[in-house]
């Protein structure tokens, strides 16, 4: 199972992750980010690219 994770100190809500993958990533009205923590493994290509999009390094995540 993968879990994903962003560091929210980090976090600059660029919303590279946002573009990367749509079904693991949102944002709200407010700008507030949101995200599955658990993602089907299928996406695993979407968060590797998120992950290397994000200008800031904030996100992590383990297969």
């Amino acid at each position: 199972m993968m879990r994903v994770q962003v560091d929210r100190e980090l976090c600059r809500i660029h919303a590279q992750c946002v573009f990367a993958a749509p079904e693991v990533f949102e944002l709200d009205e407010n700008d507030e980010l949101h995200y599955v923590i658990d993602p089907d493994g299928s996406l695993l290509p979407a968060v590797e690219e998120a992950a290397l999009l994000c200008p800031v390094q904030a996100i992590s995540f383990h297969d």
